[in-house]
């Protein structure tokens, strides 16, 4: 499983230092949100730019946006990895998703927890990941949905019945504890923010969650 710790909670004054703290994770999750899908208003292209120089690690850009189109060339200049759109703003989630894979970047589809697998079935051919929100997507801190693993349990069977080879990412309330349960029911990916930077040592925090991932190693 890849860890993509989150500098949702990180501090903002001190991105650069932040990242370098957590340079052992494959993945920098970056959540950019517009204040209007999410009532919280955070990144844009311009800090992915901006922190572009400063590590290799894959950049996974979380957008909750209402629309998602009009940065996605903005970010790939900036240099993001992987883009996630939300199937619940994305009117014609196809081509926005068609477009991303134009551009050079991963695409990735997010469901929000009121959201069934079954709508987005139709794109799961095109997708690199999929991302399913186990909190209700805006703010960092919250506590784990665990009736969301259901949808990460459909996921993974859906994949490995159609001979798919997207990874399954979840992202909210992930711990030493839910990563595990996270991970049993078929996630590839887990996203973990307050988790790891409102710790005093966040890579400290990391290593608990490697050590937790190998001690709840499947057979």
């Amino acid at each position: 499983m890849k860890l993509a710790p989150s500098i949702l909670s990180a501090d903002f004054a001190n991105l650069a230092t932040e990242i370098e703290k957590v340079s052992n994770a494959e993945y920098i999750h970056i959540d950019i949100m517009d204040g209007h899908f999410v009532n919280n208003l955070t990144f844009g292209a311009n800090v992915v730019q901006a922190l572009r120089p400063y590590t290799k690690q894959v950049f996974d850009c979380h957008l909750m946006v209402t629309n998602p189109e009009d940065m996605l060339n903005a970010l790939k200049e900036a240099g993001a990895d992987i883009v996630g759109v939300h199937y619940e703003v994305c009117p014609h989630l196809h081509r926005t998703l068609a477009k991303i894979k134009e551009l050079g970047m991963k695409s990735e589809v997010v469901i929000n927890p009121a959201t069934p697998v079954s709508v987005i079935e139709p794109v799961l051919t095109m997708v690199d990941q999929v991302l399913v929100m186990t909190v209700d997507p805006g703010l960092g801190g919250q506590g784990f949905l665990q009736e969301m693993l259901e949808k990460v349990s459909q996921l993974a069977e859906y994949k490995q019945e159609n001979g798919l080879d997207f990874d399954i990412e979840v992202d909210g309330g992930i711990n030493d504890q839910t990563i595990r349960l996270a991970k049993r029911a078929g996630a590839t990916v887990a996203v973990a923010g307050s988790y790891i930077f409102k710790a005093r040592n966040p890579a400290e925090r990391l290593k608990i969650l490697q050590e937790s991932l190998n001690q709840g190693k499947m057979r």
